[in-house]
């Protein structure tokens, strides 16, 4: 079905709105990130002097910046991991309920409106080594909490933050999926004397893979960006750099240490990944579409 204007400005004029967003709050920062990649500025922004692509060299050469690589990468892939794997079990077990079932659902889909900031907060509270009850309870079955200075647990404590923050996103594609799969097709299993495992397995989980590949992007995205609240609120990046991710070096280093050029060159090298990684997305999705 096409539609049809009377009048040729008219489209225009709806994505008008639209486009000044894109414009101002990412083409913008966009183009001034790439500017600022190419010149070092003194600390307080009055004077610059153009470096061309020694920003980039200097970020390649540091080894703290591959130690944020590898904790970004750690920390991405186990928030993709733990939230699309517990989103399809509350998904599973939601779609299965019949009394109640809204209730349920809305329940579940809450965190998602919670801040990061604020999320980062609350985990930080429940595990607090003096007052946390989660750490008081870790206390008496012989675990030692203190995040502030174990740095694999300051990672745990950002990973469980993050993916509680972003399982309601998830569930909702899930249950979506799920719910779009003809109930013909598991009944017909069932009737053949398949378990509800196998059944799981061979019918449900191929059928929900388009949904668990887009997810798994959106999610490492997610990861790489949209997590910097959580780890602000909770470690700081530390103890030391245990947690401090791609995203969270590029705040420290230019807003803390005021190596404007660096830190600019950090977000240009992010807004690649994020592109490759959007382009993959779009190939697979349009793979899928002429299949």
């Amino acid at each position: 079905m096409t539609v049809s204007f009377p009048q040729k400005k008219l489209p225009y004029l709806l994505l008008l709105p639209q486009l000044v967003v894109t414009f101002i709050f990412f083409l913008w920062p966009a183009e001034q990130a790439f500017e600022q990649a190419l010149y070092q500025e003194d600390a307080f922004g009055l004077s610059r002097e153009f470096v061309g692509l020694d920003n980039f060299i200097y970020i390649f050469n540091d080894p703290q910046y591959y130690t944020s690589i590898g904790v970004t990468m750690v920390f991405s892939f186990s928030v993709a991991f733990l939230g699309i794997a517990i989103a399809l079990w509350l998904a599973v077990m939601a779609d299965r309920v019949i009394r109640g079932q809204i209730v349920y659902q809305t329940l579940l889909v809450w965190p998602y409106a919670v801040a990061p900031a604020l999320a980062g907060v609350l985990w930080w509270i429940l595990f607090d080594p003096s007052i946390g009850p989660v750490a008081l309870w870790l206390k008496t079955i012989g675990v030692q909490w203190n995040h502030f200075l174990n740095g694999n647990q300051a990672m745990t404590l950002v990973v469980l933050s993050a993916t509680w923050k972003q399982i309601s996103y998830n569930f909702l594609f899930f249950l979506a999926g799920l719910q779009a799969i003809p109930r013909s097709l598991i009944e017909a299993a069932a009737i053949d004397g398949a378990s509800p495992l196998k059944r799981f397995w061979t019918i449900v989980f191929p059928l929900l893979s388009p949904t668990s590949f887009f997810l798994l992007v959106v999610n490492l995205v997610y990861a790489f960006f949209d997590t910097f609240g959580i780890i602000d609120a909770t470690t700081q990046g530390g103890p030391g750099v245990s947690t401090a991710t791609m995203v969270y070096k590029v705040f420290n280093d230019g807003f803390i240490g005021l190596d404007l050029g660096s830190s600019a060159a950090q977000s240009v090298v992010l807004m690649a990944l994020v592109g490759v990684m959007t382009v993959i997305q779009f190939r697979y999705i349009e793979r899928k579409v002429e299949y």
